[in-house]
C-alpha cells in the first residue's frame, strides 16, 4: 500500500522549514508526501504572554484538530512546544536529531549595559526568571511571534536585546553577528530537537517515520520532558532541562532547574548518572527538586500565575 503523506505545520518560515525538511528526508526514502500549513492560536494572538492565554499547547492544538478530523497524516513541530502529554490517538513518531540547545541575546552591538541597568525582552518565564536571577538590576518586556515577527520588533525597540533560541534563528538563516551564546541559561526542554507525531492507528506513516528517528536524541528530550512533566510545568513555569549522552563513560549528564517568576530563587540539579537510569532519570531528579522546596514555589508559581 502507498499514499501521499500530508505534513502538517504551523505558516511561519521556521516552522515551514521543519516541515520541509521532514519532507525531503522522507522524500528521500522514497515516500510522496503534501505540505498543508495550518494558522495555530499561538500565532494569531500577539498581545497577550503566553501564559495569560491559559491553554497548554497553544502552538499544537490547531494541527493536533486537523489531524485527528483526518486532514493530515502528520504534524512536525519544534518539541519544546508540545505539551508532554499528547492527545488521546496521537504519538511521538520520530525525534530527529537535535541542532544547537543554547539561548542567544540578540543585541544591539554594544553590550556595556551588562555591566549596569538595561532592559531584555522575552516571552518566556523561564528566559524571564533566568535573566533576572543573573542580572538582578535589569527590566524584561514581553515579546511575542514568530522568530521573524520578533526580530522586527527588537529593531523597532529601544531594548537593548532579546533572547532567542539559537537553533531557530540558525535555521532560517536569521542569526545576525550582534548576538551573545547564553551558556549559563539552561535551554527549555527539549530545545533543538523537532517532533514529528502521528495517529497511533497510522501503520503506514509510523513505519516512514520510525526510520527518521534518532535514539540519542530521543532518550535525552525523554528524560527532560520526564523532569517536566513530573514538576507540572506545562509550557509556562521557570523550568529549564538539559541532558547530554557522553558515549565515552556511557553516561548521561543531567542539568535541571526551577526558578521563581521573579528569578530570585533557585533551585536545581546537576549531576551525571548510568545511561541505565535513563527511563526514570528525569522522574527521580524532579522529585529530588520537589522535595527541596520545589513543591512550595511550584504552588506558589501557579497562584501568581492565576492572577
Amino acid at each position: 500500500m502507498t499514499k501521499t503523506i500530508r505534513i502538517g505545520t504551523r505558516d511561519s518560515e521556521l516552522a515551514l522549514w521543519q516541515a520541509h525538511t521532514v519532507q525531503h528526508l522522507l522524500q528521500e526514502l522514497g515516500y510522496s508526501t503534501e505540505i498543508v500549513a495550518v494558522k495555530s492560536t499561538g500565532d494569531i494572538i500577539l498581545d497577550k504572554p503566553l501564559y495569560e492565554l491559559g491553554i497548554t499547547g497553544i502552538f499544537t492544538k490547531t494541527l493536533d484538530v486537523a489531524m485527528i478530523s483526518g486532514q493530515i497524516d502528520i504534524a512536525v513541530h519544534s518539541m519544546k512546544d508540545v505539551p508532554t502529554a499528547l492527545p488521546q490517538g496521537i504519538v511521538q513518531a520520530a525525534v530527529l536529531e537535535r541542532a544547537n540547545v543554547l539561548d542567544i541575546l540578540v543585541h544591539r552591538g554594544n553590550v556595556d549595559f551588562l555591566n549596569g541597568s538595561g532592559t531584555v525582552a522575552t516571552g518566556s518565564l523561564r528566559r524571564q526568571a533566568q535573566w533576572l536571577n543573573k542580572y538582578p538590576n535589569h527590566k524584561t518586556e514581553d515579546l511575542r511571534g514568530n522568530v521573524n515577527t520578533r526580530m522586527q520588533k527588537l529593531n523597532e525597540s529601544d531594548w537593548d536585546g532579546a533572547i532567542f533560541a539559537a537553533a531557530g534563528l540558525e535555521r532560517i538563516n536569521l542569526k545576525p553577528e550582534t548576538y551573545i551564546d547564553l551558556d549559563w541559561m539552561i535551554p527549555a526542554p527539549a530545545q533543538g530537537a523537532m517532533l514529528v507525531v502521528a495517529m497511533e492507528n497510522d501503520e503506514f506513516s509510523l513505519d516512514a517515520l520510525a526510520q527518521l528517528n534518532h535514539i540519542e536524541t530521543e532518550i535525552c528530550t525523554y528524560i527532560e520532558r520526564q523532569f517536566l512533566r513530573t514538576l507540572e510545568g506545562g509550557c509556562t513555569a521557570p523550568i529549564g532541562a538539559i541532558a547530554r549522552y557522553n558515549e565515552i563513560d556511557d553516561t548521561i549528564h543531567f542539568k535541571g532547574v526551577l526558578f521563581s517568576i521573579d528569578g530570585q530563587e533557585k533551585i536545581e540539579i546537576d549531576r551525571s548518572f548510568d545511561i541505565s537510569e535513563w527511563k526514570k532519570l528525569g522522574f527521580n531528579c524532579a522529585k529530588e527538586i520537589l522535595d527541596n522546596g520545589g513543591t512550595a514555589l511550584m504552588a506558589e508559581i501557579k497562584s501568581k500565575l492565576k492572577k
